[in-house]
């Protein structure tokens, strides 16, 4: 018999250190974001870092940030996103690998 563990669950085993004093991504453009007709952003991003907000951009808090890149690939046309590893220290540790 085998155990289901839920995702959120074993995201939760991980360990985040957020550098609060620079951010490892970035939105370049808030106007760009409004005028996505898409934002894939708010629904492909594994750890749920953006989402809609009441002025019809996008809300980015990298706090938990999986560091998978996702967000530079469905926003590579347009280019909107800033993103770099996080300095030294900083960023995810995975527990399981």
């Amino acid at each position: 018999m085998s155990i289901v563990v839920k995702v959120e669950e074993k995201l939760y085993q991980n360990r985040y250190i957020v550098d609060e004093s620079r951010p490892h991504i970035q939105i370049k453009s808030e106007e760009a974001c409004k005028s996505c007709d898409r934002q894939a952003c708010t629904f492909c991003c594994p750890a749920a870092c953006y989402s809609k907000n009441e002025t019809g951009g996008v809300t980015l808090v990298t706090d938990g940030c999986l560091e998978c890149g996702t967000c530079r690939v469905v926003c590579q046309d347009k280019g909107n996103i800033a993103w770099d590893y996080p300095r030294g220290g900083y960023g995810i540790s995975y527990k399981f690998g």
